[in-house]
């Protein structure tokens, strides 16, 4: 209990100070250069012992009843970074101090992506939303798999796939070359792998939505041998018949679950959106494919995370793991353990001892 009301009090000096000394001085600032920023400040952090004891001290938070086991795989919290933030997995080792309970990396394509001209990342602070443009930049496979490939991690990580953003690989065949490349690189590193079929700011738009071709895809994926779990990062534009058609591809397949959900294009005239603007499309997509499989897939809810209360509300529609990027830029780095601290509260007000009891229970498919 003591542990509790200190790590609550901790949490409020801290976003105090964000809300009033750090945002108005980020949020002056162009977003891309404070990302790039706050990047560099994580890897720094993350490169010695001391600095990430020093980090936890400030936003760790733990409680057995936010542990489980999905897949194989033991999650300490469910609250996880999402892909797009760290681009080039450079924040994997400072990612535990800050609270989260797993990240992504990516998204990763087969060749290096300088991305789309800037500017390409914006704040729209009256929806609490980012519009992204950002167009898949990354280092390429190669590059990000020899980094990466004597570490040690201590959260599980998911290692987000998608094509390079180029003409070339608007092509299907040269497309699915390119997935099934960083694929390959990537079989012995991490724990999950997120195939991107949904990045709304590259070139050709989002071909592998379409059923027949990401039949063609997941037929190549299947080929690979890896034990590690694959999971899709859904568009949450899709109509109830556009997803419904992917669930029908998908049975066919190894995959073991759903990203819930990428950037929104609806009311973007360049980019996609994110945030408290994709938060109902996100939410939706996760009950009806909740509801549609019986719960039979596992599903990382994401879009609009702002507090325990978005969290629980995607967990209860169905989702088992939460992920987030903008809630954290607009209420900052202590909102992770915010949200677990805030789940433990909800769950004990529910009368659950875990939180692998409360997924699906807001929906109206429940599991027994």
């Amino acid at each position: 209990m003591i542990n509790e009301i200190i790590v609550y009090n901790r949490n409020k000096v801290l976003r105090f100070i964000y809300s009033n000394f750090l945002k108005p001085v980020f949020f002056l600032m162009d977003p891309e250069d404070i990302h790039d920023f706050m990047t560099w400040i994580g890897r720094i952090l993350g490169a010695s012992s001391i600095t990430r004891n020093i980090v936890s001290l400030f936003f760790s938070y733990s409680n057995k009843a936010l542990e489980q086991k999905i897949l194989g795989i033991k999650f300490k919290n469910p609250v996880g970074l999402a892909a797009g933030f760290d681009k080039n997995a450079r924040l994997t080792k400072i990612l535990p101090s800050v609270g989260f309970g797993f990240g992504e990396v990516g998204t990763i394509t087969g060749e290096e992506c300088q991305g789309n001209p800037k500017p390409r990342l914006w704040r729209l602070e009256e929806s609490k939303s980012l519009r992204v443009y950002y167009g898949l930049k990354n280092d390429g496979c190669k590059t990000i798999s020899k980094r990466l490939r004597k570490e040690k991690f201590t959260i599980p990580f998911i290692i987000s796939i998608g094509k390079t953003n180029n003409r070339k690989t608007s092509e299907t065949k040269t497309g699915i070359r390119d997935y099934v490349k960083t694929y390959k690189e990537f079989t012995g590193i991490g724990h999950i792998f997120d195939i991107n079929i949904s990045c709304p700011n590259a070139f050709g738009g989002q071909p592998f939505s379409d059923p027949v071709k990401l039949h063609k895809l997941l037929l190549q994926i299947d080929k690979v041998s890896t034990e590690k779990p694959v999971f899709l990062k859904m568009p949450p534009d899709l109509s109830s018949k556009e997803l419904d058609e992917i669930l029908n591809v998908v049975k066919k397949h190894k995959v073991d679950g759903f990203i819930c959900s990428n950037l929104t294009k609806k009311n973007s005239s360049k980019g996609g959106l994110s945030g408290k603007t994709v938060e109902d499309l996100s939410n939706q997509q996760i009950q009806r494919i909740y509801q549609k499989t019986k719960g039979e897939y596992v599903i990382i809810g994401s879009g609009g995370v702002f507090s325990a209360e978005d969290a629980y509300k995607k967990i209860k529609l169905g989702a088992s793991l939460i992920q987030l990027i903008t809630g954290m830029i607009f209420e900052g780095p202590q909102l992770i353990s915010e949200i677990n601290q805030g789940l433990v509260k909800l769950l004990q007000k529910d009368g659950y001892k875990n939180i692998s009891q409360a997924i699906g229970k807001g929906n109206k498919f429940s599991n027994p």
